[in-house]
């Protein structure tokens, strides 16, 4: 016991390199423990941004339509042609003095 002593050296396996110390060690699991455990990990991390992208795009798909029918409702606000070709066509109507036929040909 007497020639071992105080040097670690005896007791570290030879595969083992001498820069790898317990320190380092600790040092190397608690950065893999972070970047795959816990609220603030890469992992989630990750599925955070690709989910904040998806919802950007979803975002700018609605404002797209929106902006569409927008401009529709305008236009049968202000265009009394357009208005009257949309009833007659979707809604049957028409006026006093006329009579409509509709049939099931294509």
């Amino acid at each position: 016991m007497s020639k071992l002593g105080n040097n670690w050296k005896g007791l570290r396996p030879k595969w083992v390199p001498s820069w790898v110390s317990f320190t380092f060690v600790a040092f190397v699991i608690f950065i893999g423990v972070m970047m795959f455990y816990g609220e603030s990990s890469y992992v989630k991390s990750n599925h955070y941004t690709s989910e904040i992208n998806k919802l950007k795009k979803e975002i700018q798909q609605n404002s797209d339509s929106a902006r569409y029918y927008s401009d529709k409702v305008n236009e049968l606000n202000t265009d009394k042609e357009s208005l009257e070709r949309i009833a007659r066509e979707k809604y049957g109507m028409k006026r006093h003095n006329e009579d409509v036929y509709t049939t099931d040909i294509p």
